[in-house]
């Protein structure tokens, strides 16, 4: 049965509309994006079986562009729209940590960090940068690879903080085995960085963790 014989009520796009976003199921959010199905199967079909084949909506969306297309249905063309809708949901993101009230909202600041930290393959240790008034100057990703205290070098994180004239640093870093809780070495580097970060009158407010779907702040931790 196509979708537009099902009850107006179960069809995603009139559902969305109807009830909102959150309402839909990853399957049905994901039909929208599709749009039509293949023969035999409908969009929410298709969706379905798709998040089955590679695990979650999460690991899917992050295929690259061979083993996307080589989903029946998919195309270059989908795949170039999904890194679309990606980047613009990521950049929205970034425009609301942007606002001047947006750091009052710890929230805001995780789901920014985890959209851009989590799908990293290997850890990467980033600072949000802040003003006086604890409002973003920049994100950068400042050290690739196995996070410890031989690979962060804290002279550089100086260096960016004077060169960016920040009064506060959020650090953060992800863990690509999806778990979130901090090790001992993040809670040394976490330390380490504060202690000279204070040489140069820069607040330390917080160490993020990223892992899948959660982050862990170290200063509620109490760590900081």
């Amino acid at each position: 049965m196509s979708i537009r014989d099902w009850p107006e009520n179960e069809r995603p796009r009139e559902k969305l509309l109807q009830r909102g976003p959150a309402a839909l199921s990853d399957a049905e959010l994901l039909a929208i994006f599709l749009r039509v199905g293949v023969p035999g199967r409908s969009a929410v079909d298709l969706a379905r079986d798709m998040i089955k084949q590679h695990g979650s909506l999460r690991t899917l969306l992050e295929l690259n562009q061979a083993a996307f297309c080589a989903t029946p249905g998919l195309g270059p063309a989908k795949f170039v729209q999904l890194q679309a809708v990606l980047e613009l949901a990521r950049r929205h993101l970034e425009e609301t940590l942007h606002r001047p009230d947006a750091l009052q909202s710890a929230a805001d600041t995780r789901r920014y960090l985890m959209a851009r930290m989590r799908h990293h393959r290997s850890e990467v240790f980033a600072c949000l940068f802040l003003d006086s008034k604890h409002r973003v100057i920049i994100y950068e990703e400042l050290f690739f690879g196995t996070i410890d205290s031989s690979s962060v070098h804290p002279r550089e994180v100086v260096k960016r903080a004077l060169h960016h004239n920040a009064a506060a640093i959020i650090i953060a870093h992800n863990h690509p085995s999806g778990i979130a809780e901090p090790s001992r070495a993040d809670e040394s580097i976490t330390l380490r960085l504060k202690e000279v970060l204070a040489l140069i009158d820069v607040r330390l407010l917080d160490h993020i963790v990223v892992g899948d779907g959660q982050t862990v702040s170290l200063a509620e931790r109490g760590v900081l």
